[in-house]
């Protein structure tokens, strides 16, 4: 686990580049020649007040070889089959650089819009053109949409508006929730017991929840402000959800094993730690792999320019992951199905029928809300998922811990059946601690 988590985090950081709406860089033709015109950015304008700013450092160069910025409403696929001179022809919009700094008000919209800025000059449809050995022109571009007073000075894109008010109310909900539930949690890990070690886990994947609505919340706070944000905040929010997701998983998959290769065997005297056999090990660390796997590939296979939730890409290696879940949380209820179709009591049953619970909304709640998400218009599925995922997660964890700070039902898991569950304490020390 070690090893993995920092793999992870070395790709991640290395990974750290992001296109935010404040975006600098050069102009290339012969990039423009290539993509048939130069992909800059793309942004959801929300439908009134709409503005882009265009800064140039050397407007003769630009004049000299005609540049212009081309915006399209977003029409990906349309766009891919047109020939160069029919692509740009399509543009909605051509903005002539031919000053050094050029203001552009979006058109207004009954609905937000998706916008794609091109670059374009005189070589990108001229494909036996001799390209000059200028220089490349470097630009910088603005993107606002309108504030609450209608001004147009928000950085935000209509689907991420109000993401940065919900990691506020987030880590708000944490703290709050850490003062009241510190202490007594704090005291359940000092006494040790038979879920002690589940415990610790479950804390400590809270605990990296909260780095990354922390890390996600100064991204974006500073985000509002200059319209890049702190890409290494980014980046570290994707680490750290990415190793409470590998976290969890090994977790649930070890105690599920755990359970099923130990209701054979008779009632051990001492305590009994989680069980480590080479079965439960292997089968916990190949989920472990696979999703740590398909999670750096789904980071890698970003398009570049464009940057989105880590919740909401559509990628291969997203709808993998999405399949992987499914099929991990199948896994999990075909084991669970065996353990409580010949347990015969109801005390246990219903801690098991609980812990199912709280493993199924781990899992599934992010391919449901996916699925779901598609009955939303375009702008609201980002914010949709993201919610809704990370709710969700939250909610698991808490059905869990009620699940295992439960004292009077799982001493009676524990004490009663020492081979049912992994994590256990001798009947001796039981009555002796408690």
């Amino acid at each position: 686990m070690s090893y993995l988590l920092a793999t992870l985090t070395a790709l991640v950081l290395l990974n750290s580049e992001a296109f935010g709406k404040s975006v600098t860089g050069l102009f290339k033709s012969e990039a423009a020649r290539q993509q048939r015109g130069q992909f800059i950015t793309k942004f959801m304008y929300q439908g009134s007040d709409g503005l882009l700013v265009i800064r140039l450092d050397n407007v003769p160069l630009a004049t000299e070889k005609e540049s212009r910025l081309l915006l399209f409403q977003d029409m990906d696929s349309q766009l891919e089959s047109l020939n160069c001179s029919e692509r740009i022809s399509k543009a909605q919009h051509a903005i002539s650089l031919t000053a050094d700094e050029y203001n552009h008000t979006i058109p207004k919209e009954s609905t937000p819009t998706a916008w794609q800025v091109l670059y374009a000059d005189r070589y990108t449809c001229q494909k036996d053109a001799v390209i000059p050995s200028h220089p490349d022109l470097s630009f910088s571009i603005l993107l606002f949409n309108a504030d609450s007073a209608g001004n147009p000075l928000e950085h935000f894109s209509a689907e991420e508006a109000g993401l940065h008010t919900f990691y506020f109310l987030l880590l708000l909900a944490y703290f709050i929730a850490s003062c009241i539930y510190f202490k007594p949690l704090q005291q359940a890990l000092k006494k040790g017991g038979p879920m002690h070690s589940i415990l610790r886990v479950l804390s400590t994947v809270l605990a990296l929840q909260g780095c990354s609505a922390l890390c996600s919340y100064i991204h974006l706070a500073r985000y509002s402000r200059d319209g890049v944000g702190l890409h290494l905040m980014g980046s570290l929010a994707e680490f750290w959800d990415m190793a409470s997701q590998v976290s969890m998983l090994y977790m649930l998959l070890s105690l599920c094993v755990g359970w099923t290769l130990s209701r054979g065997r008779k009632p051990q005297s001492g305590p009994l730690q989680w069980e480590q056999t080479p079965r439960s090990r292997a089968v916990a660390v190949g989920g472990v792999v696979v999703q740590g796997g398909l999670l750096l590939w789904e980071q890698f296979s970003e398009p570049e320019g464009q940057h989105h939730s880590f919740h909401v890409q559509q990628s291969v290696a997203a709808l993998l992951l999405m399949l992987l879940r499914v099929v991990l949380a199948l896994l999990l209820a075909s084991v669970l199905y065996q353990i409580i179709s010949t347990e015969r009591s109801t005390l246990k049953r219903d801690f098991y029928l609980c812990f199912a619970k709280g493993c199924f909304l781990w899992f599934l709640c992010h391919p449901v809300i996916f699925l779901t998400s598609a009955i939303f218009n375009a702008h609201q599925r980002e914010k949709v998922v993201t919610i809704g995922v990370i709710l969700c997660q939250t909610i698991s964890m808490v059905i869990l811990y009620q699940l295992f700070l439960s004292r009077s039902l799982y001493w009676e898991v524990s004490s009663l059946s020492s081979v049912s569950l992994p994590l256990t304490m001798s009947r001796t020390n039981n009555r002796a601690r408690y």
